[in-house]
């Protein structure tokens, strides 16, 4: 009785979202739904990259949430002046809008799927999740002649149905294992520079932003110290598709 009254006393507040996680999972998305809908899956599995496992001095620059007018051409001007590759993981009504910032820019670079509207995919069904990655499909396709085979789900949040439609998709999904801290290094973009360059290892995933505030300064003059760095050190910069064929 002292359990049942426990947990009585403590429904409906915010204890109880704590414990049960999101504060709207929805029915059918969220943890189980990886299991609870095995008739949608196409190809008996997903691929989840944190790294490459490789003895190979290779590392992956990608950039989420482009294209925006503000920061995306800044920073492939700086890939361009570095002749380094990166992956992009674009947002589809970003790139709908603003196509042309990204049009003939993107040859050495690998294009990845970032969803339509930037929602949490985690918090959605499957035929929510599938349908923000299949309008940037689109979009991409139609914009950028390009085929998607990789994505990143906002916010790095997995869900069951997220991976589902990845699955569907015949997607691997990219994380990271390293990213660009603005917030810790607002007065200092060389020691954003200095902190990569210290800790990358061979294989590693670095998460950087192409769109946002102006914290993203930071990311953009640290990365010409951030490269020059890491080539000194005899590493190569490769897309995603290229470091996952590393050994």
């Amino acid at each position: 009785m002292a359990a049942g009254g426990a947990a009585t006393a403590f429904a409906g507040t915010d204890q109880v979202k704590h414990w049960l996680g999101w504060d709207r999972p929805p029915l059918g998305g969220g943890y189980a739904s990886a299991a609870d809908n095995l008739g949608a899956v196409a190809h008996g599995g997903v691929k989840i990259h944190y790294f490459q496992p490789t003895a190979e001095k290779v590392v992956a620059l990608t950039f989420d949430d482009g294209p925006l007018p503000d920061y995306t051409p800044r920073f492939l001007d700086a890939l361009d002046t570095a002749q380094v590759p990166a992956t992009f993981f674009l947002v589809g009504s970003h790139l709908e809008e603003h196509a042309d910032l990204v049009r003939g820019r993107l040859d050495r670079h690998e294009v990845g799927n970032h969803s339509w509207s930037h929602d949490d995919l985690a918090t959605l069904d499957l035929d929510g999740a599938r349908r923000e990655l299949e309008r940037t499909h689109e979009a991409i396709k139609r914009h950028l002649g390009r085929e998607v085979t990789v994505m990143r789900p906002p916010y790095g949040h997995l869900g069951g149905s997220t991976v589902l439609a990845a699955d569907t998709m015949g997607y691997d999904i990219a994380l990271w294992s390293h990213q660009m801290h603005e917030r810790n290094f607002a007065d200092d973009p060389a020691g954003q520079a200095r902190n990569l360059i210290e800790t990358v290892r061979p294989g590693s995933i670095v998460l950087a932003h192409d769109a946002g505030d102006k914290r993203r300064l930071i990311a953009l003059n640290s990365l010409p110290a951030m490269i020059a760095g890491l080539k000194t050190r005899g590493y190569e910069f490769v897309t995603l598709s290229e470091l996952w064929r590393s050994k």
